[in-house]
């Protein structure tokens, strides 16, 4: 070797030396560029103001049950024994706002701008007038040199009672309702919230969207952001935001699911401690109020009224494994569970409609029918399944593309049909409202038009419930523009209303397919909404255990939703969402499908999910990871008696069946703890949340509690840590509970216990 190529060396170290520094300057200061030109929240309301109360309209007016006080400090309405709504001493209840809302979106992510130029913070209560079944508050609104005239009614309802705001003139956009609330009494709900179960001190729209890549966990979201405008979301992204409370004084509220009104887009101010208030676009705001003797009594009584469907009963035998790759791959990882003892109630064949290849990983073919190719024999897989016990579900979402790039002449082109009835939602000049899906262009059936919600109906009943499937992951429901075009209503209003409306579509195909029980589950939610569907799912987690984004984040929003109205609710075992940010490789580490399915198996549903990446990902039916997922799947079957129990308890009263401890036990130590759960009443779970985790901290309520596993005693009224080895997740009931010999012979007869 001679030295005649040290010098082009030298030249290119120097070169590099000289080039890096330029690089990493361009590099940071177009991240700094791009990152200014992010989107995000920008949140007004309009802040109560003075309240003046004249004398002449003063005093206690019943309504029924009710009684109606108005005096100098505010207004309450008492029912016997408690007060169900009141407002803050001495500050207006009722505010009024002109302005407006534009919004930035971007494939699915939506970003109010919210501007006021006309407050109308103070409130003047002149006359109340009593008739018929309502009391009548009349006033002024006024702030800034303007006025607007008002008329608050409160009527009675089953668990409380009904607040109807109306501003009558002076060209407001939007009301404000305040409601009083103890010094410091946490605030839970608003919908699916994924940032802790106590939201005092937010400012929080509600606004149903994307959740987020990452939404907070680093570097994916900086990156997702940068890649994908926005794409990580925040800790206020949620695809089921709805205008609904509960407050620990044991007040509720929420916005009546009846009223197009009531799905406007709103923002929660919580930054006052002694107040809640509710700034919705509408001029009109009507609220059922509530009020319980203790917690579970609370949301019994907010959700009092409302009927919701029954879950079928098969779902409790096992686990719903979600599988692709065709028919051969759906018999082989079958066959390998049932060969490790897992219990399955279901498969789960998201790719039965046929699977394409995009930057983001593996996604389907939105054409909602049968790809032959890829299940050349269905009819005999679906048979072999119910042979088995297995059931077979599957998935749609109310998006349609063009099938003509599929290349399957054997299918129908619903979208061009949908296209040709002017069935799909229209863009301002009035053609299809085609958007990026990330990779593909697609078009919403528009559910404001009863015809094509019919139509969409019977193609799911007929293209989708055919042939032994039993259910579906009816996706989506949060992506309707702002400023689409609709056969009926505006956008603006009917955008948090979507998921509903994809729900009673859902819930009429399933009655023109004769299977009024068949099992749907939902990741975008309304007001009202669990009326017609009996189950819920926490959306695309990323694969990791992260309090923003992973296994602690699905649990923080599990508990958030039941407080909400929707008291069925699951995730995907695994997560969902794994991405290449090239700096790391986000695909699950090797114990979170076993840690997962630890957490799912004291759920209402244990499903999984093969993530937007499969072939990077540990699978449950993988080698080394089979046998802890088949132990908890036979943990899952040995609760189906008590499960059963506490589900319909859940259809029949509201309240939800994963509960936060502060349900269960008000005003003791365990009930600020937002990392443990009770399923039902009496079986209290704190899952393993961390990686490589040997043991987790648990806050025992007060008395002597047993370990369902171990039988390990311990005293109660503290915090402990406990061992919890993979395989023996920490689960207690309480030593003198008259469910905890039922429970333990079942664990022990499916050979279930441990020495921990």
């Amino acid at each position: 070797m001679t030295d005649t190529p040290d010098r082009p060396r030298r030249r290119l170290r120097r070169a590099v030396l000289l080039t890096v520094p330029t690089v990493l300057v361009v590099a940071v200061a177009a991240v700094a560029v791009l990152w200014a030109r992010l989107p995000e929240d920008r949140l007004d309301v309009v802040r109560p103001g003075r309240l003046e109360v004249q004398k002449a309209a003063q005093g206690s007016y019943p309504v029924g049950v009710l009684t109606v006080v108005v005096d100098a400090r505010g207004v309450r309405v008492d029912a016997p024994g408690r007060a169900v709504w009141q407002s803050a001493p001495g500050r207006a209840f009722v505010t009024g706002a002109r302005g407006s809302v534009s919004w930035e979106d971007h494939r699915g992510y939506f970003w109010p701008d919210v501007a006021i130029d006309g407050r109308l913070g103070n409130q003047s209560v002149q006359s109340v007038e009593t008739g018929g079944s309502a009391v009548r508050l009349r006033g002024r609104l006024s702030g800034n040199g303007r006025e607007a005239a008002y008329e608050m009614t409160v009527s009675e309802r089953a668990g409380g009672a009904v607040l109807d705001v109306r501003v009558t003139d002076g060209g407001v956009d939007a009301v404000g309702l305040v409601s009083g609330r103890s010094g410091g009494a946490a605030v839970h709900g608003f919908g699916e919230q994924f940032s802790g179960f106590d939201l005092d001190g937010r400012l929080l729209p509600v606004v149903v969207r994307e959740q987020g890549v990452g939404r907070g966990v680093q570097p994916l979201s900086a990156l997702a952001n940068l890649t994908n405008h926005g794409a990580a979301g925040t800790d206020q992204t949620t695809y089921a935001a709805t205008s609904t409370f509960v407050t620990d004084d044991l007040r509720g509220l929420r916005l009546d699911p009846s009223t197009p009104e009531s799905h406007a887009f709103a923002v929660a101010d919580l930054r006052t401690r002694d107040e809640v208030g509710l700034n919705v676009w509408s001029n009109r705001v009507r609220a059922q109020v509530s009020a319980g003797a203790d917690p579970l009594d609370l949301v019994g009584q907010q959700a009092a009224g409302e009927m919701r469907p029954p879950l079928a009963s098969w779902v409790n035998g096992g686990a719903v494994v979600g599988l692709q790759g065709g028919t051969a791959a759906v018999r082989r990882e079958v066959d390998a569970l049932r060969r490790s003892g897992a219990k399955i109630s279901a498969v789960w064949l998201q790719d039965w409609t046929g699977q394409r290849r995009t930057s983001f990983g593996d996604r389907l073919w939105w054409t909602w029918q049968l790809d032959r190719k890829r299940y050349p024999d269905w009819d005999r897989l679906v048979g072999d399944l119910a042979a088995q016990g297995i059931r077979t579900t599957t998935y749609v979402n109310p998006w349609l593309v063009d099938a003509k790039p599929k290349g399957d002449n054997g299918i129908r082109n619903l979208w061009e049909e949908a296209r040709q009835r002017g069935y799909l939602v229209k863009n301002a000049g009035g053609q299809p409202y085609q958007l990026d899906q990330g990779g593909f262009d697609a078009a919403l059936v528009d559910l404001t038009n009863p015809a094509a919600r019919a139509w969409y109906a019977d193609v799911i009943a007929t293209q989708v419930l055919t042939r032994g499937v039993d259910g579906f992951m009816a996706d989506f429901g949060e992506g309707l523009p702002y400023d689409a075009r609709l056969a009926a209503g505006d956008a603006a209003t009917e955008h948090n209303r979507w998921p509903l409306l994809w729900a009673q579509t859902v819930q009429d195909a399933c009655r023109r397919a004769g299977k009024p029980q068949c099992v749907t589950w939902f990741r975008s939610g309304s007001l009202g909404m669990s009326g017609h569907t009996p189950m819920f799912w926490t959306g695309d987690q990323l694969v990791d255990y992260s309090a923003q984004d992973g296994l602690a984040s699905a649990l923080h929003g599990t508990l958030a939703a039941g407080v909400s109205g929707w008291p069925l609710v699951h995730s995907d075992i695994g997560g969902y969402t794994s991405v290449n940010a090239k700096v790391r490789d986000y695909t699950r580490p090797s114990d979170l499908n076993a840690r997962w399915a630890e957490y799912a198996a004291f759920g209402t549903m244990m499903r999984t999910h093969e993530t937007n990446r499969p072939a990077d990902n540990k699978q449950v039916y993988d080698p080394d990871q089979r046998a802890a997922f088949a132990r908890m799947t036979r943990l899952y079957a040995a609760l189906a008696p008590y499960r059963a129990g506490v589900v319909q308890e859940a259809t029949i009263t509201g309240v939800p069946a994963i509960r936060h401890s502060w349900l269960v036990y008000p005003g003791t130590l365990a009930a600020r703890s937002d990392d443990q759960f009770f399923l039902g009443g009496s079986l209290l779970v704190a899952p393993a949340l961390k990686g490589g985790a040997t043991s987790v901290r648990v806050v025992l309520p007060p008395g002597r509690w047993v370990h369902l596993l171990t039988g390990k005693t311990y005293d109660g009224d503290r915090a402990l840590m406990v061992p919890a080895p993979v395989g023996t997740p920490a689960a207690f009931v309480r030593a003198d509970d008259p469910a905890l010999p039922g429970l333990r012979s079942a664990v022990q007869r499916a050979g279930l216990t441990s020495t921990g």
